[in-house]
């Protein structure tokens, strides 16, 4: 169980990371964004965190439904990828797309916040 959460919080940094870059060359307009490995290895990070996120849970026997930390983790985890569709795809205009990758960076932040208190309230 151990090895499933440093592999889980190894994917969390990578992919609060990834999403970080991209937004900063999402604002700068950089060609880095086109790179094929930009498009692919988000995909993977998040892959293989969701994979460990499973894991934990069905090692630990823990359900999702007896715990409102992890109904909040979930629902922000939702909301957090419609945040990133709209920053780094569908956002009409760089000011648009701004704002939701702020928000998400914030949500983001939630969400480990939840996840270390185990408190839907987070940090708050």
């Amino acid at each position: 169980m151990e090895q499933l959460k440093i592999l889980h919080i190894t994917c969390v940094a990578l992919s609060f990371t990834g999403f970080f870059i991209r937004g900063i060359w999402m604002l700068q307009d950089s060609v880095f964004l086109q790179n094929k490995w930009v498009k692919i290895v988000p995909h993977i990070v998040d892959a293989i965190l969701l994979t460990t996120a499973l894991s934990m849970l069905y090692v630990g026997h823990i359900s999702v439904l007896e715990h409102s930390w992890l109904v909040a983790k979930i629902l922000a985890l939702l909301v957090y990828i419609g945040l990133g569709v709209y920053a780094l795809k569908r956002g009409k205009t760089k000011r648009i797309r701004l704002f939701f990758w702020l928000a998400g960076l914030l949500l983001f932040m939630y969400i480990v916040s939840v996840a270390i208190t185990k408190s839907v309230t987070g940090f708050m």
